[in-house]
């Protein structure tokens, strides 16, 4: 009788428990590490050994634990940017795109002032990197706003609008002189490089700035009346309407947000570990940013530790492949079960399996069993 599927019911949590909300990642990272025991076992490779390379190895030097942070900056940054407008139901999955536009911006201010020294260069790249993903973003929010327009798809398609924008820029006007024909700009002068934190290493000034503009975040979700506005239009709609919330003004609010800081982050790759306008700017941190946010429980400062983990997927992967002969596409297996298994526990978050007992049964005088916590 209790394999019986009519005996079986799933319902909906009245209130989610807090504890089931933030443990949900932990165990979604578990049975992320566990599956990934058995691919490299299946394919042929010591597990054990594997997954340490992948997860353990790169923490263990200095160097490992800069890109570490160098690699987090940009996932942080976009992963805030993203949570902000997730929490008010605004799907931007475009940051790919604004990050490319980003950098293009920032990257053509770098070029106007090459082989030019001065203080200002950096600020203002920066300001051209924001002001470009938000020109990028405010496309998507003004179509959602004006004409209710999705904006999944109108965010994400232009994102590949922007990385061929990208590769003709530098095939084409941008293309170094010198550079032996090779698709790529002129090396940035100094002033227009991230200023380096850890001599030796590759940590730049911009990923202290991530850590900031997430606390930022969090004190503005939390203590601002506009954090407020964000929190119940996502929850509630119809009493964000009666309240006279501006459900347009929200969505641009929070599709420039997200596109500014995108834009920023851009501007942080091409300042800092690139130092150019290649025809590929990051490995997907725009796409991987969307992980980040729903692994951080949409919370700024759970963004931080999911960034740092998410980071540990790419400099794991690359390491791996060094050491252990691992395929490249190892590192997009783990980000994808870990979103699975991610997307998987979230059921345990907002329903609960009951057994009903069958009418009749007086086998017991309860009526149902909690199985599921």
């Amino acid at each position: 009788m209790l394999l019986s599927p009519a005996s079986w019911k799933i319902e909906a949590r009245r209130e989610i428990p807090r504890s089931l909300l933030y443990a949900t990642p932990l165990l979604a990272v578990a049975l992320t590490v566990i599956a990934g025991f058995f691919i490299f076992l299946f394919m042929g490779y010591d597990p054990l050994l594997a997954l340490y390379h992948f997860f353990i190895s790169p923490l263990l030097s200095l160097y490992g634990l800069s890109e570490l942070m160098v690699k987090a900056g940009p996932l942080i940054m976009i992963g805030v940017g993203l949570a902000v407008g997730f929490r008010a139901n605004v799907w931007n999955i475009g940051a790919e795109g604004q990050l490319t536009l980003g950098a293009i911006t920032g990257g053509v201010v770098a070029l106007a002032f090459w082989n030019q020294a001065g203080w200002w260069i950096l600020p203002l790249m920066c300001a051209a990197g924001i002001l470009g993903g938000m020109a990028y973003a405010a496309v998507p929010a003004f179509l959602r706003s004006r004409f209710n327009v999705n904006e999944i798809l109108t965010s994400l398609m232009l994102t590949y609008v922007a990385t061929l924008f990208l590769s003709t820029l530098v095939f084409g006007p941008l293309k170094d002189p010198m550079g032996f024909n090779f698709p790529q700009s002129r090396m940035f002068s100094d002033s227009a490089l991230l200023p380096i934190l850890l001599e030796g290493t590759r940590m730049h000034l911009g990923s202290g700035l991530a850590i900031a503009i997430a606390v930022a975040g969090w004190v503005m979700m939390t203590f601002t009346i506009v954090g407020f506005q964000i929190r119940v239009l996502g929850q509630a709609p119809a009493a964000a309407r009666y309240a006279g919330f501006s459900g347009k003004r929200l969505i641009w609010f929070c599709l420039l947000l997200s596109g500014g800081l995108a834009g920023l982050a851009g501007t942080f790759e091409v300042a800092g570990p690139i130092g150019q306008l290649v025809p590929v700017i990051t490995p997907g941190y725009g796409f991987t940013a969307i992980i980040v946010a729903f692994l951080g429980r949409l919370h700024p400062l759970g963004i931080i530790l999911s960034g740092l983990l998410m980071a540990l997927s790419y400099i794991g992967g690359e390491n791996a492949q060094v050491v252990v002969g691992l395929p490249q596409a190892v590192t997009g297996v783990f980000q994808g079960l870990l979103l699975f298994f991610l997307l998987a526990s979230d059921f345990l978050v907002r329903y609960r399996i009951r057994y009903r007992r069958p009418a009749g049964d007086t086998s017991n005088p309860a009526q149902s069993v909690e199985v599921a916590p």
